[in-house]
């Protein structure tokens, strides 16, 4: 059956387009989640290079029923880009063309395969913006943050991707083309179909076409880091500066251990003495930049910020940003291994969680390192392990699921942005009930009867 595959696939597609090999096929079945097994290698890797080809390739998974894993960068945490039962990995590297920059509309029109990072850049060259800006941004693509509903720091003001899809065009199960949403701001005509493909993590349709909405490039931006002697301190500080009514664009924390940790990963001058940090962003007219630092300086030191800084040009700006951003590196250099994950928790209860996750690796002699986007809600632990070490690993599981249980406790949800993958689909019914999803299960069934699209993945 295989033979017969690989020769229909290479006269749809070139044969440089059709990785066969066991050393091709093994370099694309890994993601960034850092499974601790790996369950099986994808039976062929495919790069389409326009709509017509998708369809084929949907096509032929069909006749020989086989599953379809799509694949941006692989930059996912949650085993999602996983072919855990063989099948078609379809990498959609070569479908990363910008087709469109419409500065009247404030709209784009790309491939799947466009970098994030690249594309915000030259959307900015226009002078328009596009804030998701998840960690990775520098390699991910499109089609895997519409996949996974990335956010990223800027969530806080600006939402997430879901908040900036106007419209797709998706190759649905059987092949055919659907169009979803349009190319204008509102719409209130009928189903709001694009939600419901954003974050389904390929398991409902193919993305090959996104309309998305750009907005207005803020005319200055400075970044502020303030470091407190407690952790309750710090979160007081994100209320205090919601309270007072100032939008920053971004509210991001880091907990002791990771301070430490990416001192000595990426020296950045940062306080490793402190018990936590918040990464402060504001944005806007240059003329207001002065006011806005003022007032959060004033509202952090009334919360007993211990030191502050700014940052005064664009060299600053950037080292702070890739300080914070480097922690999932710097964690990596401790052990083998590392975890992350993106729970989410209204900001009422987010000491509570910081403190409860700190008490559960404590229990199970786990380091953990902690940062997140504190101003929505969502913490990111980060715990460092060594897989090979059986005791330990079985230590991990448990912590997390006890992790998983106090999210639940604290009225909150297992993503904020990373999804469901592989990883945590065996607790998601620890926050989802049942009837929701058999409803989900029910929408999977109607848009893939056969079963071939990302099977298995999310519940």
């Amino acid at each position: 059956m295989l033979n017969n595959l690989y020769s229909d696939l290479k006269k749809t597609l070139s044969n440089e387009n059709v990785l066969t090999t066991l050393e091709e096929r093994y370099a694309y079945s890994l993601d960034a989640s850092n499974l601790k097994d790996l369950r099986s290698l994808p039976d062929v890797v495919v790069f389409a290079e326009n709509i017509e080809q998708v369809q084929k390739i949907v096509q032929l998974a069909n006749k020989y029923n086989i599953p379809i894993i799509c694949r941006g960068a692989g930059t996912n945490v949650v085993g999602s880009c996983i072919a855990e039962h063989g099948g078609i990995v379809l990498n959609f590297s070569k479908m990363n063309k910008i087709i469109e920059i419409n500065k009247e509309n404030m709209t784009a029109i790309v491939e799947p395969g466009v970098i994030l990072g690249q594309f915000q850049k030259d959307v900015e060259k226009l002078g328009l913006f596009y804030p998701p800006d998840p960690s990775n941004l520098a390699v991910s693509t499109i089609g895997g943050s519409i996949a996974q509903n990335s956010g990223g720091a800027k969530s806080f003001k600006y939402g997430t991707t879901k908040d900036y899809v106007l419209g797709l065009k998706v190759v649905t199960a059987d092949g055919k083309i659907l169009k979803t949403g349009s190319n204008t701001i509102k719409n209130a005509t009928g189903y709001n179909l694009n939600t419901l493909f954003v974050g389904s993590e390929g398991t409902l349709g193919i993305v090959v076409e996104a309309t998305l909405k750009l907005i207005p490039k803020p005319e200055s931006k400075k970044v502020l880091m303030a470091y407190f002697d407690t952790v309750e301190e710090a979160v007081s500080a994100v209320n205090a500066v919601i309270e007072h009514k100032i939008s920053p664009s971004a509210m991001d924390f880091m907990d002791k251990n990771a301070i430490q940790t990416v001192e000595k990963f990426y020296p950045a001058n940062l306080l490793t003495n402190k018990e936590a940090a918040l990464v402060i962003e504001i944005d806007g007219f240059e003329c207001s930049m002065n006011y806005q630092e003022n007032i959060i300086v004033s509202i952090l030191k009334s919360c007993n910020a211990s030191a502050i800084k700014a940052s005064h040009n664009n060299e600053e700006y950037e080292k702070i940003w890739t300080a914070r951003r480097s922690s999932m590196g710097a964690c990596a250099k401790l052990k083998p291994n590392v975890t992350t994950d993106d729970i989410i928790v209204p900001r009422q209860n987010l000491a509570k969680l910081v403190f409860g996750i700190r008490e559960i690796c404590e229990k199970y002699n786990l380091e953990v390192c902690m940062i997140g986007h504190i101003g929505d809600g969502s913490i990111h632990p980060q715990i460092p392990i060594d897989y090979t070490n059986k005791d330990e690993y079985n230590r991990y599981k448990l912590a997390k699921s006890e992790i998983y249980d106090l999210t639940a406790k604290l009225n909150g949800i297992l993503s904020g942005e990373h999804g469901i993958g592989i990883e945590k689909r065996d607790y998601i019914s620890k926050v989802v009930n049942c009837d929701a999803l058999n409803y989900m299960r029910q929408i999977k069934k109607t848009f893939d009867p056969n079963n071939i699209l990302n099977p298995y993945k999310i519940f």
